[in-house]
């Protein structure tokens, strides 16, 4: 039996896009076959919305409970929330409560994580931790608006060489383009790789294609960076 491989999707911040892209990657691996694919998100905080899209993504393989094992009512940094609610959450428990989703027969499990990479997620654990804990594929979402530059290269800079090699950035576009969103993609492709970055295209109801069969318009993009993760997983090359 061949060992689970696992994605985790980061964001520059909160509200740039990792659920949509969390449960679109999702639902295409779905489609495509050949690997048993399930989604995550570990903690939420303010509601447990993105954790049902993931499951719905998935096709309901899992209980909300086991997609979603810690969720806490106030909109805070996780760690923070669970706190204030007077609770503890171990980054071991964390890291276990994924592999062991992933030991019930998953190839493949996509992790979203919370607000932006280093965001406390529980007790000494954020994103770039779950990273390396689970020597996973990590994807950078990041909203394509004015600051973005900043936000992705700080992001960028935060991971560690290593794990940089095996990054891939998807730019989430907005519903109209400005200056900001069209200069952006050409300095980002120049900065970091043209092979390292994906533009995805905006989408105003896509909850809505979580039942259905993908559009081509949006399996293109997801199967350009379907492309990506195989060939960061298999041989990271070196950037720029």
């Amino acid at each position: 039996m061949r060992s689970p491989r696992f994605i985790v999707i980061v964001g520059t911040g909160t509200g740039v896009g990792k659920t949509v892209l969390s449960s679109l990657l999702t639902r295409r691996f779905v489609e495509l076959g050949g690997l048993r694919c399930v989604a995550l998100k570990p903690l939420c905080s303010g509601g447990r919305s993105d954790a049902r899209f993931l499951r719905r993504a998935a096709g309901d393989v899992l209980p909300l409970d086991a997609v979603n094992p810690w969720h806490f009512r106030e909109p805070l940094a996780p760690a923070i929330a669970a706190r204030r609610a007077g609770r503890e959450v171990r980054a071991e428990d964390v890291v276990g409560s994924i592999r062991g989703v992933a030991k019930q027969g998953f190839d493949l499990v996509v992790v979203e994580g919370a607000g932006g990479l280093l965001s406390p997620l529980a007790e000494d654990l954020d994103a770039r931790d779950l990273i390396r804990r689970l020597r996973a594929t990590p994807v950078i979402v990041g909203a394509n608006r004015l600051g973005a530059l900043n936000e992705i290269f700080l992001t960028w800079d935060a991971l560690p060489r290593a794990v940089r090699n095996r990054t891939t950035v998807v730019v989430m576009e907005p519903r109209r383009t400005d200056l900001a969103s069209r200069t952006n993609l050409p300095e980002l492709r120049e900065r970091l790789g043209d092979g390292r970055v994906v533009s995805f295209p905006f989408l105003a109801e896509w909850e809505n294609t979580l039942a259905n069969p993908l559009p081509p318009g949006l399996r293109r993009p997801l199967d350009a960076l379907i492309a990506k993760i195989t060939d960061r997983a298999s041989g990271p090359s070196t950037p720029r």
